[in-house]
């Protein structure tokens, strides 16, 4: 849709013009708060803040902070809410009431998409800008209008969603009701399924266009098909007078199609922040996960009962505390008001698995052209291939002339020397390559570690299929864990490893290639590369290589010892080389 485009364009070009410079009073936020898993996160988040700040990379005289998690239990992220709440009244006093804040939940590991796992999701790279944008920055941008027209609150979004829409001129979207307002975009009932949707009361309906407001009459979390109707959350296309309802993660819906309206971020005004936070500090340290979404909104709108507060079918793991908190958390909250500004000309897109991430940035998907995503960005690599239907994409990179990178295949932060041919559907996160062929659909990423003092460097390999979630109880188990397809256990044999409890870090009730200490530790970022890839052609080719040799770490231990300034300085060193071959090749060209 060219107005979406345009419309996200414009935000992306009034961001730009914002970067490095004092933000105007009331015309940016007050606060932009991350959230942090644990103090290793957290410390990685504030050097990349306190980088690309140096850096000119974000709007000035802003107050940017991270907010960790306690230790202990999950809480999930309605825990990670409470606990952003309490630093910011600590931190600010009673001015956090004139405040307005953009929480953004980036805690957790991301093993569904593991190159972000080192540094955040927030701080995933993505292919647009220069320097180029990462998921911080396009957030900022894609909100760049809120803040104007926001009484003071708190705005909640997550890091790996995507938020595009398109309004009329002489509209905007306004945060300045009492209670929570939501964002709600039109999307297939499958789509219904794995989101938030709204019951509207329809008797809210003031106008039919690209921007209403509307009062929800209740709120469902991941309801099932069946339940929409029944709820008469189900809206049929021809009733709005728009002909195209976006689907953003789905297909544009076709004409006289149902669809339902879904969640995205969230407002709740200082008022509702300020009760929230005072339950918080009444029940003390939380024991059990709360949802923002499933635990907050479903217990707003005139037409809110408590029987989801036993519905633990999307709860990840039940603990006694949690229907308790839930119901505690209903009686709270109910009778607030949930005010849904709808925007009919918006999609919503998710980058949180491997999958998501190849199909936005190297395929022919309609997210590349609205928010202008290109094939090679901010890097060298004179032997880029012409635009097709489906191409590689190098985000900040330095590629030789004479290296090929098949379509479908992400390469970000990385050096590939000549001789080097990657195979399609790969990701090649933070690595140095040479004279290597790297079949498809794998998965390459480097961390540097801090061992004994010293930086040395581990590096990652698996096949994209490869679930590292998966995890088993008992070593005899172990040879159900795929490894690029291969039964974990002949990999082992493979690599003449034994198959041992010492083989694995962490819970011994739950053993995983997440958990599983096979990837060498080396002194050199190349020998690493070479090391993992090492590993991998074995198992293609049935072939011994011996791991013993070497220190091995598994993925859960190279987070916990990983050397962020190393990592850092390493993508520092790119950035200073491609801004150098950009200033000769102006000049050559002047």
């Amino acid at each position: 849709m060219a107005s979406l485009r345009e419309a996200t364009l414009r935000k992306m070009r009034l961001f730009s013009e914002m970067r490095g410079k004092p933000a105007a009073p009331g015309k940016f936020w007050d606060v932009v708060a991350l959230t942090a898993a644990d103090e290793k996160q957290e410390l990685a988040y504030k050097q990349q803040l306190s980088e690309k700040l140096k850096r000119k990379e974000l709007p000035l005289g802003v107050q940017y902070h991270v907010f960790t998690d306690p230790a202990g239990t999950k809480i999930g992220n309605g825990g990670s809410t409470f606990c952003a709440l309490q630093c910011l009244e600590s931190l600010y006093g009673d001015k956090w009431k004139s405040l307005t804040v953009l929480l953004i939940h980036s805690g957790g590991y991301s093993q569904r998409l593991p190159n972000a796992s080192a540094l955040g999701k927030i701080f995933t790279a993505l292919p647009v800008g220069e320097p180029v944008y990462q998921m911080l920055e396009l957030k900022l941008a894609m909100y760049v209008d809120f803040p104007a027209r926001m009484k003071p609150g708190v705005l909640v979004t997550c890091a790996d969603d995507i938020e595009l829409y398109s309004i009329g001129d002489s509209e905007s979207i306004a945060f300045d009701r009492p209670g929570f307002t939501a964002l709600a975009h039109p999307s297939s009932l499958a789509v219904g399924t794995t989101h938030g949707v709204f019951v509207l009361d329809s008797a809210s309906s003031s106008q039919h266009g690209d921007l209403e407001y509307r009062q929800c009459h209740r709120f469902l979390h991941k309801p099932n098909i069946e339940d929409m109707y029944h709820f008469n959350a189900v809206h049929r296309q021809g009733s709005v007078g728009q002909q195209d309802l976006a689907g953003g993660d789905t297909a544009c819906l076709p004409l006289h199609s149902e669809y339902v309206y879904t969640d995205s971020l969230f407002y709740m005004d200082h008022e509702s922040a300020k009760k929230l936070l005072d339950f918080y500090e009444s029940v003390g340290p939380l024991k059990c996960e709360i949802d923002a979404y499933g635990d907050f909104l479903q217990a707003l709108g005139p037409g809110a009962t408590a029987e989801y507060t036993r519905n633990t079918a999307h709860v990840t793991k039940e603990e006694s505390q949690l229907l308790d908190m839930r119901q505690k958390i209903f009686h709270l909250l109910k009778g607030t008001p949930l005010n849904v500004v709808v925007l009919n000309n918006s999609k919503f897109y998710h980058i949180g698995t491997t999958e998501e991430y190849l199909l936005h940035f190297t395929s022919d998907s309609t997210l590349r052209s609205e928010l202008g995503l290109q094939s090679v960005a901010f890097s060298i690599f004179s032997n880029a291939p012409e635009c097709s239907h489906e191409t590689p994409c190098v985000i900040h990179s330095v590629l030789d002339s004479g290296c090929h990178v098949a379509p479908g295949s992400v390469v970000e932060y990385s050096r590939l020397g000549p001789e080097v041919s990657i195979g399609e559907n790969c990701i090649i996160s933070g690595s140095i390559i040479a004279n290597t062929v790297l079949p498809p659909y794998s998965f390459l990423c480097s961390l540097s570690v801090e061992m004994s003092g010293h930086v040395e460097y581990s590096t990652m390999v698996f096949g994209m299929q490869d679930n590292l979630k998966k995890s088993v109880k008992t070593i005899s188990d172990i040879k159900t864990l795929q490894f690029f397809g291969v039964c974990f256990m002949s990999c082992l044999d493979i690599w003449n490893l034994d198959a041992t409890e010492e083989l694995f870090s962490g819970s011994q009730t739950h053993l995983s290639l997440w958990t599983a200490r096979i990837f060498p530790v080396c002194s050199s970022l190349s020998e690493s590369v070479a090391a993992s890839i090492g590993m991998l052609r074995a198992v293609q080719s049935r072939s011994p290589f011996i791991l013993r040799s070497f220190k091995l770490l598994s993925i859960q231990e190279m987070l916990l010892c990983k050397d962020v300034r190393d990592m850092l300085a390493y993508r520092e060193q790119i950035f200073l080389e491609i801004s150098a071959n950009k200033r000769q090749s102006d000049s050559g060209k002047s």
